[in-house]
């Protein structure tokens, strides 16, 4: 064996033992490392769960709020609503409690005025309610005839037409006029005065009545014609009212009467 061979079998082990060393000299992973580095990774994976559900939240909770305004924006809204029409209909109520107020005061007033007159007369060209309106004389005069108060009710509408000659309630006032006289069986001047009302007021819803009344005021005074004629005139003309089945009772009697 030549010195080129002898030197390679020595050097053979000389490498195989310095290998050996190496290897055994390679420090091992560290079992503490290794588990830190799991603790690192699960506690990171645990901080990016906890800080996804922290922006869940926070988004859940900034809807919430967002949810909470429009419904308080909405309430806002129904109140402004309420107040407004609450406003309204305090206005209108109290229009109507206004009204309502003048209404009675202006009764009192009238009822008071009659009330007082002295002997249950009115003094010659005074109204029940002087200074009223047509409505407050009228209803104060209507109120005496209901009360009976013939005479006085009688002066109180001949006022009520010299004072309101074109008030809408002027036709009412001679109807009852005539019923004043008709009442106490005066029975010419209440003839004359329903026929103001056919002649002055013809198309008055008064005018039934008073063609009825004349029927009447012809009967009392045993004027059968005459009575006949007004009471056959209702029935034909006004078949449908109060006063027109009234005179066809009445034409029935007559009969009946043989008069």
């Amino acid at each position: 064996m030549n010195l080129k061979h002898r030197a390679l079998l020595l050097l053979v082990p000389a490498l195989l033992f310095s290998g050996c060393e190496l290897l055994q000299t390679q420090p091992s992973e560290d079992p503490v490392l290794v588990k830190l580095d799991e603790l690192e990774r699960r506690l990171q994976n645990i901080e990016r769960v906890m800080q996804n559900q922290s922006l869940v939240n926070l988004s859940q909770q900034v809807n919430a709020v967002e949810r909470r305004g429009d419904e308080l924006q909405g309430r806002v809204e129904e109140l402004e609503y309420a107040t407004g029409s609450t406003g309204e209909r305090q206005r209108q109520l109290y229009v109507d409690l206004d009204t309502r107020i003048q209404e009675l005061e202006a009764a009192l007033q009238a009822r008071n005025s009659v009330s007082v007159m002295d002997g249950g007369s009115l003094p010659p060209g005074q109204l029940p309610v002087p200074g009223g309106s047509d409505r407050d004389n009228y209803q104060a005069a209507l109120e005496l005839l209901k009360e009976q108060r013939y005479e006085p009710a009688e002066a109180a509408f001949k006022q009520f037409l010299v004072t309101f000659p074109k008030s809408e309630l002027a036709d009412n006032a001679q109807y009852w006029l005539a019923e004043s006289y008709y009442v106490t069986q005066k029975f010419d001047r209440a003839l004359k005065e329903f026929e103001v009302v056919i002649n002055q007021y013809a198309t008055s819803r008064k005018v039934p009545d008073a063609l009825l009344k004349m029927g009447y005021c012809n009967y009392e005074l045993k004027r059968w014609d005459a009575a006949r004629e007004s009471l056959r005139r209702v029935n034909t003309d006004y078949p449908e009212t109060t006063a027109g089945r009234l005179a066809g009772q009445r034409l029935q009697r007559m009969d009946e009467e043989g008069v």
